[in-house]
């Protein structure tokens, strides 16, 4: 009997048929989402697999990763430098330029100026980032003001974070292998939607909308998987907030600022109210001819 090899890593375990359920969801949501954030320039950090800018329209979209290995992941059609030649495809003015190349940096250094950038998406980028207080505050910076930042990350207060808190349990306490106790990567730490609130407020964040998904059980099989997709619409009537992930929108406040339209057309000048005449020396003549009775 093979031993199975332990699954250390988000990009392995993307892999995986788990992995895969979890990508197609955050794929389908953020198509949905982006789609109707509009500006010049968005950036995705991490996670080549998802590739969260595809259905967005802004002409400059940069997918920058923290490592060297990340270069190497295949990635979908549309983010790759050159566009898809495909006979079919939509005309050239309504369909999205592909994404750049990626750009290898830190997470927590971003290479953008300062109010840069109007969308920012995060696939599990604080869980895996080196300090995601700073990554955060990085993407603070580089944000206009009214820019938006997408975040997805794994809710531990879920069936599978469950699953996971009793897999590194049975680690520290030697009952079973690396392979089989633990249900997702083991690298990063996972941060509750609660606690990423706190962050974004602390940050001048408002969070516009959250969600979460993926309510099935914590199984490593696709066939196991297919027989529990009843809980997909069920969970997210009865008990939403236990799903596998989240998604968190926020907009970047900026205090005493007020964004107003083009003046296209001037107010008219206020115009001088007409005056009244009055018959003041006509009552006061009255009152003394009434007096002289």
């Amino acid at each position: 009997m093979t031993q199975e090899a332990p699954i250390i890593g988000l990009h392995p375990w993307l892999a995986t048929p788990p992995g895969r359920y979890l990508a197609a969801w955050e794929q389908a949501r953020l198509d949905a989402l982006v789609g109707d954030i509009f500006g010049f320039h968005a950036v995705q950090l991490g996670l080549p697999e998802v590739d969260g800018l595809r259905s967005n329209r802004m002409p400059h979209r940069w997918l920058v990763v923290g490592e060297q290995g990340d270069l190497a992941v295949e990635r979908p059609a549309s983010l790759s430098d050159d566009p898809p030649a495909d006979d079919n495809s939509a005309p050239a003015a309504t369909q999205p330029a592909p994404v750049a190349a990626a750009v290898l940096c830190d997470f927590d250094a971003l290479p953008f100026a300062s109010q840069s950038l109007d969308l920012v998406v995060l696939p599990h980028t604080l869980e895996l980032a080196r300090d995601a207080h700073q990554a955060l505050r990085e993407v603070e910076r580089v944000l206009v003001p009214e820019g938006r930042v997408v975040v997805l990350g794994f809710n531990p207060a879920s069936l599978w974070g469950l699953r996971q808190w009793f897999g590194r349990w049975a680690l520290r306490l030697g009952l079973a292998h690396e392979s089989r106790a633990l249900f997702l990567p083991r690298t990063g730490e996972f941060i509750a939607q609660r606690r990423l609130r706190d962050w974004l407020r602390l940050l001048g964040f408002e969070v516009e909308s959250a969600g979460f998904g993926c309510w099935r059980p914590a199984l490593r099989s696709q066939r196991w998987l297919d027989r529990w997709r009843w809980m997909e619409p069920t969970g997210e009537r009865w008990w939403p907030v236990f799903g596998a992930v989240y998604m968190v929108v926020a907009i970047k406040r900026v205090r005493g600022m007020r964004l107003i339209g083009p003046a296209w057309k001037r107010a008219p000048a206020p115009r001088a109210s007409p005056a009244v005449a009055t018959h003041r020396h006509h009552h006061r003549h009255h009152h003394r001819l009434s007096s002289g009775r």
